[in-house]
């Protein structure tokens, strides 16, 4: 176990975390020249297609007599999720600063995450070949936020390969060795976001954490194979697993077998067994990673551990949308589908929805509007579904008369008003790091989601504003709105702070008369009446013209607050007339009038799918 080291790259959107992993796997060899490409350990064809790291990938090298069990993590704020599992499972995270921006806001993040696991960080500046980089500038600001002194940041470009054996040598020098145990300290299984404090690994007792002669390994991935069955990322604190032991699921205390063991170069590479400190795969007989959730402990079946190792706070969802199929057919394999991606992803939550317009479906929960958006495109890629997604909302808590609590996750299971006494929306505890010159564009942007500052702080020629806003206010376009009055230079990122009680209201939208469930929202009683006269012009340009007038109301229970009317198509009846007769232009005229009158009555307005995610619709 001297000779393992195990590390994890961490870093801010698109400052070159998986550039460096590649130039890694290059230098030491794990991957030939000729089957070397770009983000290699990006293998999804989403993850190549966008530039940016979905699913946290594990990769062994090895380097001057030394095993390096590396795993790649993504940087956007949305998938942080995998980095805090990734963190668990290593010792050392090399943290990535792009030369020329700075310290971002996930670089914040991510190092609070890793000082809460007290993790040694090795600080790296990346991209120093490019004109624009100031490292000089980049290393101050590192070493304000770690107290590290200017020789102990590597400077390195991945793009080239500079520097890049530097960070190899750091971690077999400085990284610590793989260790035989997890503290139980160090990760909660509350809801709670974790403070950015050092809590440590404390030393296990032995009735806590270390049974002598068992195995424990951690699975920190998963994932389903069609033709393998359920695959496990596992890093192993103690013990063995060899190949075709039986092994033992704690949490899920399912019973299955390890038909093959091995380590990832990235390709898989058969081993006889896995031994303590080491990270790699297990092939099960398993047919489902509900079995094997991430987060589990894995032991031998004959020789069981008594006492799991902590696994990760829960993550809960504060986005749900509704998914529909266009054609009902394909609600069997929806729902076949969702429950194929949330086998890997623990943060996907998800229940049928019943819809009197759009049919048979799911409310699905994410962790945030890129998430929902990947999941998407992975469903109609992967799965081949056609799919109508509903306006994303938040979930609110409600309380009932009688005292009962109630959560909904959208504005349609809102009880009658004259049942509540209160709605409380979530709020978000964020952090956006700008240029000092920018400052007052973004406050103003915060107090118009109803925000407010907390902190303001300074970072050397960065300032870092902390605030609290209401979650609903912060889902749709507040990302663009922001890179829009900073001219691209904010960073931003987020975390659910709790539920606050509001002035809170349904909004409720008719077409035609006809109330649709699918496009209510809750808003706040100061935003209904301008959000009702914005979704009702969206929905003017995008439902087609029909025969007959029809009326499009935004409502807050029995009373209109906006409106909007598609005009008829204009048909002239009276081109057949061939004399100028009024009354014979008047009779046909009357009889058209009556007739479109009855198709009022009983027509009905074709609602496009675009229509249901009116509020993503940028002006």
């Amino acid at each position: 176990m001297k000779k393992i080291r195990n590390f994890c790259i961490i870093a801010h959107i698109d400052h070159g975390k998986s550039t460096i992993a590649d130039r890694m796997m290059e230098l030491t060899g794990t991957v030939a020249k000729r089957e070397m490409k770009s983000q290699l350990l990006d293998s999804m064809e989403l993850e190549r297609e966008k530039g940016i790291t979905i699913k946290l990938t594990p990769v062994t090298m090895h380097w001057k007599g030394f095993i390096l069990n590396l795993i790649d993590t993504p940087g956007h704020v949305d998938f942080s999720y995998e980095v805090s599992r990734s963190l668990a499972a290593v010792e050392t995270a090399v943290l990535v600063v792009d030369a020329t921006q700075g310290i971002q806001a996930q670089t914040l993040a991510n190092v609070y995450l890793a000082l809460e696991q007290n993790l040694k960080i090795i600080p790296v500046i990346n991209k120093i070949d490019l004109p624009a980089a100031d490292v000089d500038t980049v290393a101050a600001q590192i070493m304000n936020l770690l107290g590290c002194e200017r020789k102990e940041i590597i400077e390195v470009s991945g793009k080239t390969g500079v520097g890049v054996d530097k960070i190899l040598d750091a971690i077999i020098d400085w990284g610590p060795e793989a260790r035989l145990f997890r503290g139980l300290s160090e990760v909660t299984t509350e809801n709670e976001g974790a403070s950015p404090v050092t809590t440590g690994r404390s030393d296990p007792s032995p009735e806590t954490t270390l049974d002598s002669g068992t195995t424990k390994a951690l699975i920190f991935d998963s994932y389903f194979d069609d033709y393998r069955g359920v695959v496990l990322y596992v890093r192993v604190f103690e013990g063995e697993i060899p190949k075709n032991a039986e092994i033992w699921m704690m949490g899920t205390k399912t019973r299955g077998e390890a038909l093959e063991v091995g380590f990832l170069t990235p390709k898989m590479s058969p081993q006889e067994k896995l031994e303590a400190g080491e990270i790699g795969y297990i092939v099960t007989n398993l047919k489902s990673t509900r079995e094997a959730r991430v987060g589990d402990t894995v032991t031998l079946l004959k020789n069981p551990a008594e006492v799991a190792l902590p696994g990760y706070k829960h993550v809960v969802p504060f986005v749900y949308a509704g998914f529909f199929p266009v054609s009902n057919d394909q609600y069997k394999e929806l729902k076949e589908a969702i429950e194929k991606l949330s086998l890997s992803d623990s943060a996907l939550e998800y229940e049928p929805e019943n819809s009197p317009i759009l049919g048979f479906g799911l409310r699905i929960g994410f962790l945030g509007l890129l998430h929902l958006d990947i999941i998407k495109e992975r469903l109609e890629r992967e799965f081949k579904l056609d799919l109508i997604v509903t306006n994303p909302s938040t979930n609110y808590e409600v309380v009932m008369n009688n005292g009962e609590v109630k959560e909904i996750k959208s504005a349609a299971e809102l009880p009658d008003a004259s049942e509540v006494l209160e709605i409380r929306e979530p709020w978000a505890k964020g952090e956006i790091i700008l240029p000092k010159s920018m400052i007052g564009n973004v406050l103003n942007l915060i107090n118009e989601r109803r925000g407010h500052q907390t902190n303001l702080s300074y970072i050397e020629t960065r300032a870092v504003i902390d605030f609290e806003a209401p979650m609903a206010n912060l889902l749709t376009d507040f990302y663009d709105q922001l890179k829009s009055v900073t001219s691209g230079y904010a960073s931003f990122n987020y975390e659910l702070k709790g539920y606050q009680a509001g002035d809170l209201v349904r909004v409720d939208f008719l077409v035609a008369g006809h109330k649709m469930d699918a496009l209510s929202v809750v808003a706040h009683r100061t935003e209904a009446e301008a959000i009702g006269r914005d979704i009702t012009k969206k929905l003017k340009e995008i439902i087609p013209r029909q025969n007959y007038e029809v009326a499009l109301q935004a409502a807050i229970g029995a009373r209109i607050i906006a409106r909007e009317t598609i005009g008829a198509y204009r048909k002239d009846v009276t081109v057949k007339i061939h004399t100028g007769d009024r009354d014979r232009k008047a009779k046909l005229l009357n009889k058209q009038k009556r007739g479109k009158a009855r198709m009022k009555r009983f027509g009905k307005v074709d609602i496009p799918a675009e229509a249901f995610t009116v509020m993503l619709k940028k002006d």
